[in-house]
């Protein structure tokens, strides 16, 4: 049994369903519709204690569900009062820790091995974080261990779970990596730099990759697919589209120690309008235009110009510096 929700009409609303086999695969079905508010099942005693309202065990028996307490109780988790659960939270983890000791050695799993390449590339970056996959065919099967015997509906309500432990500068370089975008290009710096790739293309690349997934009858199998793009798939769309590559933790440090390994000592770069000056001939416009940028217009700029100086494309070693002294000088400027 799994915790699900959909967005229905605008309001979210919650459901406890389950994943069966059929034929070569796995389907879902609804076992309780438990509303907008799971927490209204939730009985205080007294106290710090809690239990879930025996009308849900009652109503999963009926529905011919085996129930497990635990698994019900960690369904129920996030619906907790929050004092309550401050306050339980290391005893419900010490017991979790007991309870993962006194289970026997499983051997590794050699069930249900056809592992969609995309599952195991975002079970890939949620447990390492790397860009880099190229170690992915060597993992043994039980790393991918969570994504057996479940149906569609159930993986992709785990990912949505799992995915909420990233932070919103990641969310690009996440479809980035999951839709394995750098396969359409050569450049040595696509697998972690995608910030110096042509926008375009990677927007035109990510949005045809989406179209074939959500058209992917295999993928999907046991769910209803239509001519609209699935909903599993929006989020990522909205997390491509709605959200920039971290410029800290890749195109900044990357374009860091280029100039760092290209550079003698020299003097801090000045701030002002000799800077704005410099700024202007390194960008090719005007310093009014430059003033006026806001400070995401001004990023967008110094990308455009970065892929076009940079030495890995022909560009000359010192203009691209002083492109980027200029853009870090300025940027601190822009709100």
């Amino acid at each position: 049994m799994y915790l699900a929700f959909e967005k229905i009409n605008s309001k979210t609303r919650y459901f406890i369903r389950e994943s069966y086999p059929q034929a070569d695969h796995f389907l879902s079905r609804d076992l309780i519709d438990l509303g907008a508010d799971p927490g209204s099942y939730i009985v205080y005693p007294g106290g710090n204690s809690f239990y879930i309202d025996q009308i849900i065990e009652d109503r999963l028996a009926d529905m011919g569900a085996q129930v497990d307490p635990d698994e019900l109780e960690d369904m129920f988790w996030p619906f907790v009062q929050s004092e309550i659960r401050r306050i339980l939270e290391p005893f419900r983890s010490r017991e979790k820790r007991h309870q993962a000791s006194r289970q026997k050695k499983r051997p590794d799993d050699k069930k249900d091995t056809r592992l969609h390449i995309f599952d195991k590339r975002r079970v890939h970056y949620l447990r390492f974080g790397q860009m880099d996959q190229r170690e992915i065919g060597r993992l043994p099967l039980k790393f991918f261990r969570i994504l057996n015997n479940k149906s569609r509906d159930e993986i992709e309500q785990t990912f949505i779970n799992m995915e909420t432990r990233l932070s919103p500068r990641e969310y690009k370089a996440y479809v980035y990596v999951v839709f394995d975008l750098q396969q359409f290009f050569y450049e040595s710096y696509a697998k972690n730099t995608p910030q110096s790739l042509s926008t375009d293309k990677v927007d035109a690349h990510f949005i045809e990759q989406v179209c074939r997934l959500n058209t992917e009858q295999p993928f999907w199998a046991g769910m209803k697919t239509g001519d609209r793009l699935h909903r599993y798939l929006v989020r990522y769309v909205i997390m491509y589209f709605d959200h920039d590559f971290a410029s800290g933790s890749f195109m900044e440090d990357y374009i860091r120690q280029f100039i760092n390994s290209h550079r003698d000592h020299r003097a801090p770069y000045k701030t002002g309008a000799s800077t704005l000056r410099k700024a202007s001939a390194a960008f090719g416009e005007r310093q009014e235009m430059i003033m006026k940028m806001s400070r995401k217009e001004f990023t967008r700029l110094y990308r455009l110009k970065a892929q076009q100086l940079h030495p890995d494309k022909g560009g000359d070693n010192n203009t691209f510096i002083n492109l980027t002294n200029a853009y870090h000088a300025l940027l601190e400027t822009k709100k």
